[in-house]
């Protein structure tokens, strides 16, 4: 949480942060502007005091709803710093030794941001060269707001929740709009008589999302038969929707700059293989084997151990015995979810993931089997809140349905 950087940063031994870039693609500098309309800037936050953010003057009042203190960049009029150097390179570290000494930012500092890793390279480089007083410090994995992020205050799991409401909203008009088309020989059918597709029914997704003021930067997978057994397949836009053909539908929407949920369910329209009824009924199974096993302090990469387990006293192949496998269960069980879809906590089953379940912590549970070969796939996610009591809290209220009646 954002009253933890203080405390974060004395653990890292961090002076100051300084986070930079645009907003887009750019979840840490979301998260310190609160959502704030504005393209990006830069950040600085010295521990114990109040970050200061330096805005474009063209985005003045926006820059108001950070809460932070304000710092016109104008002011240190980069254009005339760059004819100057005659070198983009030179004039942007020259830049930030004004802003920092201006600030009086020194000793051990962090840099934050997105972009790209050889500009990166050679400008904090050429920083730490020109600045005798501080040094240019970095983070490789469990990065400082990283991890700030990763535990949700009552407001942040409050807009995940709303999304969430809306997420559900989708899938369930989704739903009724394939049950709105006639079928010949088990197809679903248009007015023209051709037959519903993948593309025609993810249109139709587009627009109840944009109905709900909700984004889909990530697209959102919908894929029926060999496809839905491809876990990230987004499905062929000419594929007919046929009856009994399970069909995964992932949908990962957020609002503008804000929020993401995720949620995935199976379904299959009039009837389901019973092979396909009985993975489905493990999957679902799963889930609830995985939830029981959440509680505050157990090992993240303790719930890929139980699903993995689950499903191999099932008789199916895991990624724990065949890290090669193809077919079974061959992902990981969960991921952090936030202002990104994937995010920390991480729950990769390796001995270096020393990670621990929190309150606060906001992340999917969601196992699959997949046989592409046979034409099927089952996936079931659900997000999952553990809050400042140590209650597990899951915010998915979609029911799960496997065969849709027509």
């Amino acid at each position: 949480m954002r009253q933890d950087i203080d405390r974060l940063m004395e653990e890292r031994n961090l002076d100051a942060a300084v986070l930079s870039g645009y907003v887009q693609g750019n979840p840490n500098m979301a998260y310190m502007l609160r959502g704030a309309d504005v393209s990006g800037g830069i950040v600085i936050k010295k521990r114990g005091e109040t970050p200061c953010f330096l805005y474009s003057p063209i985005e003045r009042d926006e820059a108001r709803a950070t809460g932070m203190t304000l710092i016109n960049q104008a002011k240190y009029d980069y254009v005339a710093i760059l004819r100057k150097t005659g070198d983009p390179l030179a004039a942007r570290v020259e830049l930030y030794r004004r802003v920092l000494a201006e600030l009086d930012v020194q000793g051990e500092v962090g840099f934050y941001g997105m972009a790209d890793q050889g500009a990166s390279f050679l400008f904090l480089q050429a920083l730490d060269q020109a600045l005798p007083g501080v040094k240019v410090r970095g983070e490789y994995v469990n990065g400082l707001f990283d991890v700030a992020r990763a535990t949700k205050d009552a407001e942040e799991v409050d807009r995940i929740r709303q999304v969430g409401r809306l997420t559900g909203e989708v899938i369930a008009e989704t739903v009724a709009f394939m049950r709105r088309h006639r079928v010949r020989e088990e197809t679903l059918l248009l007015d023209d008589g051709s037959p519903l597709t993948i593309g025609v029914v993810k249109n139709e997704i587009r627009r109840l999302l944009a109905e709900r003021g909700l984004e889909d930067p990530e697209g959102v997978i919908f894929a029926i038969g060999h496809d839905g057994g491809v876990p990230h397949s987004k499905g062929n836009p000419g594929d007919p929707i046929k009856l009994g053909q399970p069909i995964v539908y992932d949908l990962f929407p957020r609002r503008h700059g804000g929020y993401f949920f995720d949620c995935t369910r199976t379904i299959s329209l009039g009837y389901a293989a019973p092979e396909v009824r009985q993975v489905y009924q493990d999957v679902s199974d799963c889930v609830d084997a995985v939830v029981d096993a959440i509680a505050v302090g157990v090992e993240a990469r303790i719930l890929q151990q139980t699903a993995c387990s689950f499903f191999e006293q099932r008789g199916y192949k895991t990624v724990a015995s065949d890290p090669q496998a193809e077919e079974g269960y061959v992902h990981s069980i969960s991921h952090g979810l936030g202002l990104a879809v994937h995010e920390e906590p991480h729950f990769s089953d390796v001995p270096s993931n020393t990670q621990t379940l929190q309150p606060g912590h906001v992340f999917t549970v969601e196992p699959g089997l997949y046989y592409p070969e046979r034409g099927y796939g089952v996936r079931i996610e659900d997000v999952i809140w553990i809050d400042e009591q140590g209650v597990v809290h899951n915010l998915t209220e979609l029911p799960r349905e496997l065969v849709v009646e027509l």
